[in-house]
């Protein structure tokens, strides 16, 4: 196949990218990535030299960017993940999340409705289902969406707007939603790498509120299986859950990882809550279990071990990303242009 995949540097792109090239080493991927703050080159590490993989620096909300692309690749499918995904973020500022979530996943469904492309799966999140109580049942595809924060707002908009092109136009668009993902290449804001390097560094770890929030958490080599397997076999106009069956509460998972990195709980801070932090998320991945032949492989257990491994092993990475150089290296080397897909050159 000849695969488009958006936001390809960020963390879940970039994973999906490596095991994609495991997996079917004579497909074509073109990767469409603006680069913001959370998108890296240096997450496509050994990839440089692959004949198959394809790079462009440009804005999903460019609409006539885009179109050159389908016109000039003629793409079998098309793997969204580009989006504006901080929760935080969104409530210092929600503009750019329903620029880039709504405006510009509609940009890429109207460019692949003109170009008749084959399968368009959509990446989203179990945060469009809004908040669970503590003896509430897990989120199923048929659960009502209930976005609490501006980041979910703007990702269920996308996502209906999504199913809305499979209803109206006939597309074979494809709706994921996943619970928390943790593993390589996760940008530092987010909770377990954030704790991780902090811990390291004997530094403190700042936990919301009480830390009792509860989330289902996915190793996220288990997602992109799943988003392959949505890719591969999902139908048209179906919504695939997919979770690790791995409810914790997030000070459980801080606790984890201080006895990974053998480092002491006086390090935990108490800070205040985030506005409506939602106190509960869990995914129930039946469907995608049985309608797939999908299941998550790693425990948590194991994958936060390979996590910590990880980091522990990949401090050049940490510094870059940590201390901004990362974005030397493409503002130097990778302009935003309007051309077809280049050779990803230097990104390891």
């Amino acid at each position: 196949m000849n695969v488009l995949v958006t936001g390809g540097c960020g963390f879940i792109g970039a994973n999906f990218v490596h095991q994609q090239r495991r997996l079917y080493p004579t497909d074509r991927l073109v990767i469409l990535d603006a680069l913001t703050y959370c998108g890296n080159l240096h997450n496509l590490e050994g990839l440089n030299h692959d004949p198959g993989l394809s790079f462009v620096r440009g804005d999903i909300c460019d609409a006539d960017l885009v179109a050159q692309l389908f016109r000039d690749e003629r793409f079998d499918a098309v793997v969204h993940f580009a989006a504006e995904s901080h929760v935080d973020r969104s409530i210092l500022g929600p503009m750019p999340f329903v620029r880039t979530n709504v405006i510009g996943t509609t940009t890429l469904l109207e460019a692949a409705r003109k170009a008749q492309t084959a399968k368009f799966l959509h990446v989203s999140t179990d945060e469009v289902y809004g908040t669970l109580a503590p003896s509430d049942p897990a989120f199923t595809e048929q659960t009502p969406l209930s976005p609490r924060s501006p980041y979910a707002a703007s990702k269920a908009a996308s996502d209906h707007l999504a199913l809305a092109y499979a209803h109206t136009y006939g597309m074979p668009v494809v709706v994921t939603r996943c619970s928390n993902n943790y593993g390589p290449y996760q940008f530092p804001e987010k909770l377990l790498p954030l704790m991780i390097l902090s811990a390291l560094e004997d530094k403190p770890l700042p936990v919301y509120g009480d830390g009792m929030q509860v989330r289902d958490w996915i190793y996220v080599e288990d997602h992109c299986a799943g988003i392959d397997a949505a890719l591969r076999i999902g139908q048209p106009g179906e919504v695939y859950n997919f979770g690790g069956r791995a409810e914790r509460p997030n000070l459980d998972m801080v606790h984890a990882i201080l006895e990974l990195v053998d480092k002491p709980r006086s390090l935990i801070r108490f800070v205040a809550d985030r506005p409506g932090h939602d106190r509960r998320y869990a995914v129930d991945c039946a469907k995608a279990e049985r309608a797939l032949g999908w299941r998550a492989r790693w425990t948590l257990t194991d994958g936060l071990r390979e996590t910590v491994r990880w980091y522990r092993e990949h401090p050049a990475w940490c510094h870059s990303v940590r201390s901004g150089e990362y974005r030397t290296f493409y503002e130097r080397n990778y302009t935003m242009r309007p051309d077809t897909a280049s050779e990803v050159a230097q990104c390891g």
